[in-house]
């Protein structure tokens, strides 16, 4: 998987308050607005059966392709919860899963979708983020330990069991992974905002775009 790397760096540089003042003496201006997604693409952004944090009617909608065994998912999961506590009910966030680690991806994914049929989506996502560390890696997890933390969230591990073998979910699997192809998306977190994609890439620019479609929706 494509890694930001580079952004987990600066993250980390900014938590340490390294060279804060001199950034935003000279950063430069914000870019100019990004064309939406091609109007023949945009179904491949959002499918009825994403999963939705946040008001389903929210004026603004943040499209994350999402790895679950993704280090810098994990790194922005808190600031997008920020953003979203931030500005209410005029945000909500859809998932799109992008399973660029292989089975670690696939297992954690399909314990999600088990989640959700069991309204526990967000504590379990917390709960595997939080100890993503323990069980992430490029081949096979240890057997049952993501089930195992998904327990700790409230999971009923038996009725998991049979629901992470659900059709449903190898069709959300499949379909996501060609709508992450026709999009052209290779690294994650990949965010759009209300159907533009995210350029350039950045906490400070996704808190820019988000505060300023809030404004307009709000004027």
């Amino acid at each position: 998987m494509n890694r930001r790397g580079l952004v987990l760096s600066v993250l980390a540089l900014g938590a340490a308050g390294f060279g804060g003042a001199a950034w935003y003496a000279s950063r430069p201006l914000p870019a100019p607005p990004v064309d939406p997604v091609d109007p023949e693409m945009a179904e491949a952004l959002i499918r009825p059966y994403s999963p939705i944090l946040g008001p389903e009617d929210a004026p603004v909608t943040i499209v994350e392709f999402f790895d679950p065994a993704c280090e810098a998912c994990r790194a922005f999961d808190p600031i997008v919860k920020d953003i979203m506590a931030q500005h209410g009910d005029a945000v909500r966030v859809v998932i799109r899963y992008t399973p660029f680690h292989g089975e670690s991806s696939e297992e954690a994914i399909r314990v999600l979708e088990a989640a959700r049929m069991q309204d526990l989506y967000r504590p379990v996502m917390d709960a595997l983020l939080e100890e993503q560390p323990r069980w992430a890696s490029r081949g096979a997890p240890p057997e049952g330990l993501v089930l195992e933390i998904a327990v700790t969230a409230g999971l009923d591990p038996q009725a998991a069991r049979a629901q992470m073998l659900a059709p449903d979910i190898v069709g959300i699997l499949n379909q996501d992974r060609a709508d992450v192809d026709a999009l052209g998306i290779r690294q994650t977190p990949t965010f759009f905002v209300n159907g533009r994609p995210l350029e350039p890439f950045g906490e400070a620019e996704l808190r820019r775009v988000v505060a300023a479609e809030v404004a307009a929706a709000q004027s």
